[in-house]
């Protein structure tokens, strides 16, 4: 299996990666990052991608895998609705769409959060934002498409 992941620096896509490259299944990852990493592994490959809602422009090198962790993300605190609607939402169904047209037989997996509001009509903003996030994902053409929704995430070291 070949696997994309996004937000591989942060807490949530660096477990992700850890699997993934730990997993026998797995032969080949992708990490798609705004900024150079300096994890180094034989499985692991690194894009740099400045603006994830230019992702078509990599076509050619993302149609030969089977899935996409999007773990890519940040906290709402102290955002405005707009601001967290352009990097929750608006950039990850750029994203999901590039990569959809390119290869739809992807499998596109969304972490998103405990909580989440799918009727998009709650009180909490980040919520009905995600929520609008999984209702449009599971929109698109892909093979399959899966919302995680952890609850409680616990950093350790290695």
């Amino acid at each position: 299996m070949k696997v994309i992941i996004t937000g591989a620096t942060g807490m949530v896509g660096e477990g992700v990666l850890l699997e993934c490259l730990n997993n026998y299944a797995v032969e080949k990852v992708l990490m798609i990052n705004r900024k150079p990493s300096a994890i180094k592994h034989p499985k692991l490959e690194e894009l740099i991608v400045l603006d994830f809602m230019q992702l078509s422009r990599y076509a050619e090198i993302l149609q030969d895998y089977d899935a996409c962790f999007y773990c890519a993300g940040v906290s709402s605190v102290g955002m405005d609705e707009v601001k967290y609607t352009y990097v929750t939402y608006d950039t990850t169904l750029a994203f999901a769409r590039a990569l959809s047209e390119i290869n739809p037989n992807m499998v596109f997996n969304f972490v998103t959060g405990s909580h989440t509001d799918t009727s998009e009509n709650g009180k909490v903003m980040w919520a009905r934002v995600k929520g609008k996030t999984e209702n449009d994902l599971m929109k698109l053409p892909f093979r399959g498409q899966y919302n995680f929704r952890p609850g409680f995430m616990k950093p350790f070291k290695q």
